[in-house]
């Protein structure tokens, strides 16, 4: 149902240029920021949540994942710099409340891509994602903080 609201979006915006006989992007953008209103004032007639909800979700998705990836690079300069280099890597087993192939895919990705963390597998029943982490000193507290952001972060934008 989002794609009928940005296409609905678009159709206002176009018939704003036609309208106003400015073909313009400034006459784009106002018939766009009007198409919004209109459908933030019309949402109940409309199937599913509006549209910009999910988009805000995306957008604060992606605004966790630059911050875990500088958090992570961080920790990984700290972990490398240091004199002492008694760390433990391991590989431990996440329980996961995720459902669909496109999300898990999207976690494993996220996981891999910052520092420090590697997922190595997927099991059958995608109830578990084994993760390679560089130090682990705390498995459980390893497990809270990727639900806590990554998953939860997908669970809002898939649903």
């Amino acid at each position: 149902m989002m794609t009928f609201q940005i296409v609905i979006n678009l159709i206002i915006a176009v018939m704003w240029m036609f309208l106003s006989e400015t073909y313009t992007l400034a006459s784009f953008l106002s018939g766009y920021i009007l198409g919004i209103l209109l459908l933030l004032l019309l949402n109940r007639f409309i199937p599913g949540t509006f549209y910009l909800r999910r988009v805000w979700k995306i957008m604060k998705l992606i605004f966790l994942f630059i911050k875990e990836l500088v958090q992570s690079n961080i920790d990984i300069v700290r972990l490398v710099y240091k004199r002492d280099t008694t760390f433990e890597p391991g590989i431990f087993a996440m329980p996961t409340d995720l459902t669909t192939d496109w999300e898990m895919t999207l976690l494993a990705n996220l996981i891999s891509l910052t520092p420090g963390t590697l997922s190595v597998a997927i099991s059958h029943d995608n109830a578990y994602i084994y993760i390679h982490a560089m130090d682990i000193d705390d498995i459980d507290g390893s497990i809270h903080s990727i639900k806590n952001t990554f998953e939860k972060a997908i669970l809002e934008v898939t649903q």
